[in-house]
């Protein structure tokens, strides 16, 4: 398949650069497996709804699966200091997006604009003095030269939020995305970008759920850059993930395998929940302990294992996770429903409405 069979138009003023508050009142768009006019395969069954209506499509025995990983504050804004003398010493301004942690101070980085750093430069912070490595393209290994006790109190000083660049574009970063860019679920801090389909709930939506019956489960997976990244091949088949570490928990595996058992079905919150159930479940249909990154790579066509319904946000024209939801519910079925939610106004993105996703094949 191409990339270009994953394009739509997206008008810019649906993307949300705020999100809904209350965080249950954002729109929910549910798509159904049922089509509503059995002669025509075009003809989709949707429903418009807000998220407090999530009770409504879930019954007793369900189970809520959510990722608790936590984002890091891991954009930076430092001056380039250089060694060597030149008439290009010092003064450059250089952003850094941390990605990933290598060691208690060391972290591959995302650098901007990468043509001011090179290998051996220090990046000043505010005082606070970080080493280039490695460098490749924009990516590089930056070691900082501090405590490692004092790690995480220095990004949470001098850091800011990894809003995705569709929002960082049009504004800067503030202290309410402190608050609204964390889930509800958060506490295992590694990510660098949110599992965003969770920013939707709140305790009183978790109450209600509870009360229909609905049981609550947890992994973690750290999500990456790669979530940002264009596909820039035009044969997807030839497009590599970047890798996320994971953990499914024994007992979380037992529990999930157990609510199969007794009938009921697992709700992904989110596209990474439902990436490391796929990666943590066997052919069979058996969810194991899985503690490992993944750089699984759902497209239409790939048979899920595990996962029966989806709770995810609407997303990028070509991106990855446009080709995720179209193998889940039926290419054609969201390429329906992303014209439906154009049409009536959803908001997309991170900051943006829900859908509920039924599995093509249940």
């Amino acid at each position: 398949m191409q990339v270009d069979d994953f394009d739509f138009d997206l008008p810019e003023n649906l993307i949300a650069l705020r999100p809904e508050q209350p965080r249950d009142t954002a729109r929910l768009l549910h798509v159904s497996t049922t089509v509503s006019d059995p002669a025509s395969s075009a003809d989709f069954a949707f429903g418009d709804h807000i998220m407090r209506d999530l009770p409504d499509f879930l019954r007793a025995g369900d189970a809520l699966l959510v990722n608790i990983t936590k984002v890091i504050p891991a954009r930076l804004t430092g001056v380039r200091l250089r060694e060597t003398p030149s008439a290009d010493s010092t003064g450059a301004k250089c952003e850094v997006t941390l990605t990933e942690r290598l060691g208690p101070l060391d972290w591959k980085c995302f650098l901007k604009p990468a043509k001011r750093v090179a290998d051996g430069d220090t990046i000043d912070f505010k005082g606070v003095k970080a080493k280039v490595s490695g460098r490749e393209g924009a990516e590089a290994i930056l070691s900082f030269e501090i405590s490692p006790d004092s790690m995480e109190t220095t990004l949470a000083t001098l850091g800011s939020m990894p809003l995705p660049p569709y929002i960082a574009s049009k504004r800067a970063p503030d202290a309410q995305d402190n608050e609204d860019y964390q889930t509800l679920f958060a506490r295992e801090a590694g990510a660098v970008a949110a599992p965003t389909a969770g920013l939707h709930f709140t305790p009183e939506l978790m109450d209600a759920l509870k009360a229909k019956g609905v049981s609550l489960h947890e992994v973690t997976l750290h999500v990456g850059p790669g979530t940002f990244l264009p596909v820039k091949v035009d044969d997807i088949a030839s497009h590599k993930m970047h890798g996320e570490w994971g953990q499914v928990t024994p007992e979380t595996a037992q529990a999930l395998n157990d609510v199969h058992k007794q009938g009921g079905r697992i709700v992904c919150v989110g596209t990474t929940s439902l990436r490391l159930l796929e990666s943590a479940t066997k052919e069979d249909g058996t969810i194991m302990p899985f503690e490992a990154v993944t750089e699984i790579f759902i497209t239409p066509g790939y048979k899920f294992r595990a996962a029966d319904m989806l709770i995810t946000n609407f997303h990028l024209p070509r991106s990855t996770l446009f080709m995720l939801v179209s193998a889940f519910a039926g290419m054609e079925r969201m390429k329906a429903a992303y014209d439906h939610a154009v049409s009536t106004g959803y908001r997309f993105y991170s900051y943006g409405d829900g859908s509920l996703l039924e599995r093509a094949d249940s």
